[in-house]
Order: C-alpha cells, then structure tokens, then sequence
C-alpha cells in the first residue's frame, strides 16, 4: 500500500506541477497578440492489481492527458469572415476619400464657373481688353485645374495598386508561413507545449491572411490547414499541407487591377485587396467622366470660336486644345483671338453674337453641372460606404469581443487555478510523506 501512495502522490505533484507551469504561462501571455488560454486535461490512471488479475483494479493516480487550448473553431471562422469584410470596406473608403479629395481640392468646379462668369463679364465690352485678359487667364486656371485633378486622381491609384501589389506579397508570404507551419504541426506530438504554439501560430497566420482576402478553411486532424481564397467557385486552394499556390496581380490600362491564383482569375469579396480593387474601379469611372467633361469642354469652345470672328477680324480660332483631362490646355494666350463677333465681322466689332452663342453652347454642354454631378457622386458613394464600414466594424468588433472573452487569460481565474495547483503540489507531497512513514514503520517491525 505504501509503494501505491507514493506513485499516487508523485502523479498527483507531477500532474500539479503542469498545471502550476500551463497557469504561470497564461498569466506571462495575459497581453500577448494572438495567445490563446490554455488549460490542462486530467485522467485517471488505473492498473491491473498485484495478484495479475485483470479484474483486480488498482487505482494509481492521475496523468495529464492533454493540454487543452481554449479556442472555438466557428468563432474564430466569424472573426475572420467580419474582419475580412471590415478590411475590405476600410480600404475602399480610404481609396474613396482619397479620391473625392483629389477631385474637391483640385479646384475643377470653382474655376469652369469662373470661366462662365469671366465670359458673361466679356460681354459688357467685347473689345476691352482687360475683359479679355481675364477670360484668357479664366479659361489658363480651368485647364490647369483639370491637369491637377488628373495628376492628383493618377497619384491615387498609383498608391491604391501598391497597396494592393504589398497586399499580394503579404499574402503569398503568409501563405508560405502557413505552409510551414502545417508541416511542423504533422510532426508535433498530439498535446504538447509545441502543438498549442503551433496551432496559436496557425491561427494568428488566418487572422492575419483574412485581413487581405476572404478565406475558407478546412482543418485536419493533426491540426494542419486547408486554405482556399476567393469567392470563385469552385474555390481555389491558397494552402495545402506544406504547398502554396502563388497568387498574382494583373494592372489594366485604365488602372483597374485584377487578380489570378495560380493563373486562374479570382474574384475577392473581402480583405483589403478586394477593397482596393473596388477603388479603383470607381477611380477608372471618375477617370473617364472628368476627361469626358473636359474633352466637351474643349470641343463646345472651339466649335463655336470657329463660327467667329476675333477682335483683329480674322476668323477664330482654336481657344484650347487637348481631349482629356491631362492634356487640356490653353492654345492661344493672344485675348484679341477671343471670337465675340460673328463670321465676317469687321475688326473691333462690338456685336457680341458669337460670344452669345459660345455662352449658350456652354449652358447646354452645362460643364459646371457635370463636375457637380462628378462631385455628387464621389461625395454620396464616400457617405454610402462609411455607413457600410461603420456598421461592419460594430459586426466584427462584436465577433471578436465573444472569442475574446472566451481565448483571453483571466488574471483572477488564473490567480485562483495558482492557489489551487499549489495547494494540490503540497497535498500531494503530504501524501509521500505519510507513505514514507508507513513504509518506514513497516520496516521498523520485529
């Protein structure tokens, strides 16, 4: 009997001891990114009894059977599936704001109402000359600012793809690190300290990926992952084991970009590169509006200025040139090239027909309701998809305040798990002592 409690009070302070070690380390990790409590898993330890009859049972003690990790697999599914939608509606609307500020800033609206303004002013006097001056220097700020909003609208993407060409690199790396990972997992013995750092490695690699891409995940039994991206169906594998398939990024003309895995196109739904890539998009439209507009512009000017007649008599002539919004420009800097009079008008003739005509042209082309509208539409798609974003980010906060609460470490759980190991360490020494004496006892007999 004496030699049976010793086994049990050694078990009992071996088993102690583990939890004593698995508590020190939840309180070490209180405040670490992606750690995950673990606890421990106790079994008891029964054999066969002395007589060597299997139906003679004796009880032996307790063992560790696992150590267990406290982490639900469907929530951390939720965390990452929100998060990847958070990102997404985050980086759209970074990409958004950035574009709504470079079409506000740029000045484009302000300086089309102030050639219209600096025309109707003309038409005092056609052949004043200062009038004429600033319908020239009106018209050099109106093209000036469409080259700015084109500059600062190229500027924008040029940032938005190198986020989203780092957001591919990101993803192929963490890819490989996963890859790795799978392979140490399939070595790793099933409930160990190394298998736990292992899976919370695995898990903090999804976290991170989902941020990037929607992912979809399978896990085997030794812990290892399956990672598929994208919503194409059927879906493609990102990670299998220890092999990846690289995903890559294709830049269209018109600045769009598009993503293939392992040379099949891939249509993302969540993570910031879906929601840089959805920037862009709206980037490509505005592109193609304002150099819309602009092109109008010039063409309403021109055709009309080629009804005409300058100040000079002679027939007008080209005011701007260029047909997009980075190639507009001024033609002329001459105010005496302004065609005010009509075809055949001799020179300095006061009759303002023809500049009547250009300023009609103009009302209907209407230049400055057509930036407004550009404007309008950049700022409701901006407020539209905050309020997206804002609600997404109540979703996913929500979704990972519930797996907080249940993989953070406790500091006043964990206090009360040390004073129970350590009074279940000492119980356990205090049953070898009394099995020493017994056994002691035992050979003091005469």
């Amino acid at each position: 009997m004496a030699s049976d409690l010793l086994s049990i009070g050694l078990s009992g302070a071996k088993a102690a001891r583990i939890g004593l070690d698995v508590t020190a380390q939840n309180i070490s990790n209180a405040g670490t990114d992606g750690y995950v409590r673990r606890a421990i898993g106790l079994a008891e330890v029964a054999s066969t009894g002395y007589n060597q009859n299997v139906r003679d049972v004796s009880l032996s003690g307790v063992r560790v059977e696992r150590i267990v990790r406290n982490a639900d697999a469907f929530r951390q599914s939720e965390v990452r599936r929100t998060g990847a939608e958070t990102a997404r509606a985050n980086a759209e609307v970074k990409g958004l704001g950035n574009i709504e500020s470079a079409l506000e800033q740029s000045g484009v609206y302000p300086a089309i109402t102030g050639f219209e303004s600096a025309l109707q002013k003309l038409k005092e006097d056609p052949v004043d000359t200062s009038l004429r001056a600033s319908v020239i220097e009106a018209a050099r700020t109106m093209t000036a600012t469409f080259q700015i909003a084109s500059k600062e609208m190229d500027a924008v993407g040029k940032g938005l793809q190198f986020e989203a060409a780092d957001g591919v690199t990101q993803i192929n790396r963490i890819a490989g690190e996963l890859a790795r990972t799978n392979l140490r997992l399939a070595r790793a013995a099933d409930a160990s300290s190394d298998q736990t750092a292992l899976l919370d490695q695995r898990d903090k690699l999804l976290a991170d990926l989902s941020q990037y891409g929607d992912i979809g995940t399978t896990l085997a039994q030794d812990g290892s992952v399956t990672v598929t991206l994208g919503s194409t169906s059927p879906a493609t594998t990102l990670v299998s084991g220890g092999s990846t398939t690289a995903l890559a990024l294709t830049t269209a003309a018109d600045g769009t970009v598009d993503y293939t895995l392992g040379g099949t196109p891939l249509a993302l739904a969540g993570g910031s590169l879906a929601g840089q890539q959805q920037a862009l998009d709206k980037l490509a439209q505005l592109r193609g509006d304002l150099d819309g507009l602009a092109g109008s512009i010039v063409t309403t000017v021109n055709s009309t200025q080629g009804g005409g007649t300058d100040r000079d008599g002679n027939p007008g002539a080209n005011l701007l040139s260029g047909s997009s919004a980075a190639t507009i420009a001024l033609a002329t800097g001459d105010p005496a090239k302004i065609a005010t009079a009509p075809s055949g008008a001799p020179k300095n003739s006061r009759d303002a027909s023809n500049l009547d005509a250009l300023r009609s042209a103009l009302s209907t082309a209407d230049p400055a309701g057509k930036m407004d509208a550009i404007l309008f539409d950049i700022s409701a798609t901006v407020s539209g998809r905050t309020v997206t974003r804002d609600a997404l980010a109540t979703i996913s906060d929500a979704a990972k305040t519930a797996l907080a609460a249940q993989t953070g470490v406790d500091l006043d759980a964990e206090g009360v798990n040390l004073v129970r190991y350590q009074q279940a360490f000492q119980a356990s020494g205090r049953v070898m002592q009394v099995a020493a004496s017994i056994f002691d006892s035992l050979l003091q007999i005469r």
